[in-house]
């Protein structure tokens, strides 16, 4: 059996619950459906997820919520009449948004978890009536129900193990389970929510716990593409990569998927197949744990913006012992995680999110690691945008740093720093944010251009 899970965008209309239901029961197989909320239905639009959780900040402000009410209520009521479904079923909804709105909000977080979870769950409600509707043998079961039990941590919960044997149970019930993705309950019975795009990590637990044989992940794209479209035209598709490689992407910029959202299918051995809701024949790309290296040492390009790089140089570092231990444990007094940390024998540069200080801290922090590790220099740098090379192939491939290297050079990018991963699975080059698209655009051209013969 497969659990088959749908974004937003494709169940922002009817018209896309239609697809939805023609894709679900086109393959038997597909037993298990996560939905999330309604995303937009246009450029301009807003979320129904956006819409809660300023609902619930109006509320904890103690302002007047009741206008973003009826038009969280207005867009389920326009895909039910869409539909053609039954007034009465609206107006439960509104009530039990109404009702969750008038809960205590002492604890904020755990208000304004509850109040962003409701997306999902009125929408995984809304389809299963809408399956019913067409006669499907289809039902809608609650992460409590099904014992989908998870961390206290509000905003980025995380699944306890037992869940996993709970979860199986399901694989009992009769027809199609329509199931809300984005939250779980913790032992005391309170929702809490994954990190955002939080319906993904929803699907991979659910294919863990029921054992699929594969997790479909519905979006509106044919496929994983190996570059930013915004940023190279028409980019060539992937057709199959690994579990690494899309971390890696992931992390460095791609959108597709959250970084961590396919770990609990990884851990399960469960492949995973990225689909189009308005494009369902084609094949998509799939996530898989090997696979046969025949598409050259790079499969994507990805890059992220925001950085800086904290420099610094003592004469024989490499010779202190505790030095790179001290450095970072000044990061770890202001809360701060780093990203890399290209080194030599006598310099270091630690390359982290630079909205994680202000100019005041970053002052605090220069100052002690010069005095405190008597060093000869630091700096700063600001405004960086790290390029990410990644592929399973580089490992066995000589000169693919030598020729990311040169179309740097011919395209006029300084390259500010390169790192490569211990894993050899990716290669991070560092440029100044304002060459983002230059680089990446001369990356692309260099391993994906088609040479005319």
């Amino acid at each position: 059996m497969k659990v088959v899970k749908f974004g937003g965008s494709s169940l922002a209309t009817g018209a896309q619950f239609e697809k939805v239901l023609n894709i679900v029961i086109s393959d038997p197989k597909r037993k298990f459906v996560v939905v999330s909320a309604p995303g937009k239905r246009f450029a301009q639009d807003i979320k129904v997820t956006d819409l809660l959780i300023e609902c619930a900040e109006k509320t904890l402000n103690g302002e007047d919520n009741r206008e973003l009410v009826e038009t969280v209520i207005e867009r389920y009521q326009k895909i039910a009449d869409e539909l053609k479904l039954s007034l009465e079923f609206i107006q439960e909804l509104h009530s039990n948004l109404s009702e969750l709105l008038n809960r205590d909000t002492t604890n904020k977080n755990r208000f304004l978890d509850a109040v962003k979870a409701s997306g999902e769950d009125m929408n995984a409600k809304l389809v299963a009536e809408f399956f019913q509707s067409r006669g499907i043998d289809a039902a809608y079961v609650s992460p409590k129900d099904a014992g989908l039990l998870v961390s206290e941590e509000t905003g980025n919960a995380q699944v306890l193990p037992e869940s996993y044997e709970r979860l199986y149970a399901l694989r009992k019930l009769p027809g199609i389970i329509i199931f809300p993705g984005f939250f779980g309950y913790t032992k005391n019975g309170e929702v809490a929510t994954f990190s955002r795009s939080g319906s993904d990590i929803t699907g991979a637990i659910l294919a863990n716990g029921v054992k699929a044989e594969l997790y479909e992940n519905f979006t509106d794209v044919d496929a994983v593409y190996s570059a930013n479209p915004n940023i190279v035209h028409n980019p060539a598709a992937i057709r199959e990569l690994t579990y690494r490689e899309m971390r890696e992407l992931s992390y460095a910029g791609f959108s597709v998927f959250h970084d961590e959202a396919l770990i609990p299918a990884f851990r399960a051995g469960i492949s995973v197949n990225v689909k189009n809701t308005n494009n369902p024949t084609a094949p998509g790309t799939k996530i898989v744990h090997m696979r046969d290296n025949t598409n050259g040492p790079v499969v994507g390009i990805a890059s992220d913006k925001g950085f800086c790089s904290i420099y610094v140089s003592k004469y024989l570092m490499n010779r202190e012992v505790g030095f790179g231990r001290k450095l970072l444990s000044i990061l770890e007094d202001y809360g701060m995680s780093y990203e890399h940390t290209p080194s030599g024998i006598d310099d270091i540069s630690i390359i982290l999110r630079q909205s994680q200080m202000d100019r005041y801290t970053e002052q605090d922090i220069l100052t002690r690691i010069k005095n405190e590790l008597s060093a000869d220099e630091v700096k700063i740098e600001h405004n960086l945008a790290l390029i990410m090379l990644v592929g399973e192939e580089m490992k066995q491939n000589v000169g693919t740093a030598a020729r990311a290297a040169k179309a740097l050079a011919n395209a006029g990018v300084n390259i500010e720093m390169i790192n490569q991963g211990s894993s050899e699975v990716s290669m991070m080059f560092g440029v100044k944010e304002e060459n983002e698209r230059i680089a990446v655009k001369a990356i692309y051209d260099e391993f994906f251009a088609v040479v005319p013969v």
